[in-house]
């Protein structure tokens, strides 16, 4: 028995053992949390590395197909497979209220989307670790000053540490897809909450960023209420501003709003 990788559901299954092995092994238990959800393993391929650790693996697959194969196939992962789409579930009544590490070879095509369900649960997920289109890769861990750096830079640097792992050649999949790919480890940082409005902070990024080409002033004027803002950050581009930044950026649109 096999499955078929389907492109309706963005899958390239992994079949090279060895960058299994290397991926599983960025699996570093961030604040000592064991228990691992894995996204969309497929046929387990790296299940099978997860499992050879001291952790706690469950996995959450949408594939029809792929369930069965995964009950067949790991039998230790029995009453841990659930068949479920992980973006439209409230974790909690999987994982229960204990902290829990998402890892997984993410479908391209929801990739962003599983990264900002993650945020969400933010103070549950200690540690995001997985394998991204290698230019998604380079977004979520680039730093301020690039033409890569934008909203889900901001957004996931907020609550993590990013690191780059390293990047994997097409022809380790199959089919392999057009794009090399890239692994990451996302290390849950010491922010519990921002010392700003966060659904406010949410909208100056991503107003920031939708217009990227004008200055600060120019992108978030509607913001300002007329009011003329003097400060340095005003005369820049959102790409330049680190998340402290943003946070002061929010601060400041946040003042005006109360005073207002």
């Amino acid at each position: 028995m096999s499955v078929k990788a389907k492109k309706s559901l963005g899958q390239h299954f992994l079949i090279d053992k060895g960058v299994c092995q290397r991926i599983a092994d960025q699996y570093k238990q961030h604040q000592g949390c064991k228990k691992v959800l894995e996204i969309g393993p497929g046929m387990g391929a790296l299940t099978e590395f997860l499992l050879k650790e001291d952790s706690d693996v469950y996995v959450m697959e949408i594939d029809r197909d792929s369930v069965p194969y995964l009950q067949e196939h790991f039998p230790a992962l029995n009453n841990k497979i659930f068949e479920a789409d992980f973006l439209k579930v409230d974790l909690k009544e999987y994982m229960g209220d204990e902290p829990f590490a998402v890892v997984g070879n993410f479908p391209y095509n929801i990739s962003s989307q599983i990264l900002f369900k993650c945020l969400e649960y933010r103070n549950q997920i200690p540690e995001i670790m997985g394998m991204f289109q290698r230019e998604v890769a380079w977004r979520i861990a680039e730093k301020p000053g690039t033409k890569q750096y934008g909203i889900l830079s901001v957004f996931m640097q907020a609550y993590y540490d990013i690191e780059y792992c390293f990047t994997v050649d097409e022809h380790v999949f199959d089919p392999p897809p057009r794009v090399k790919s890239g692994v990451i480890r996302c290390t849950r940082n010491e922010r519990k909450s921002l010392p700003c409005d966060e659904v406010l902070f949410k909208q100056v990024v991503k107003m920031s960023f939708n217009q990227r080409r004008k200055t600060i002033r120019n992108s978030i004027k509607s913001m300002l209420k007329g009011n003329k803002v003097d400060h340095p950050f005003m005369a820049l581009r959102p790409e330049t501003l680190s998340v402290d930044q943003f946070i002061e950026l929010t601060q400041i649109v946040e003042n005006l709003t109360s005073e207002g």
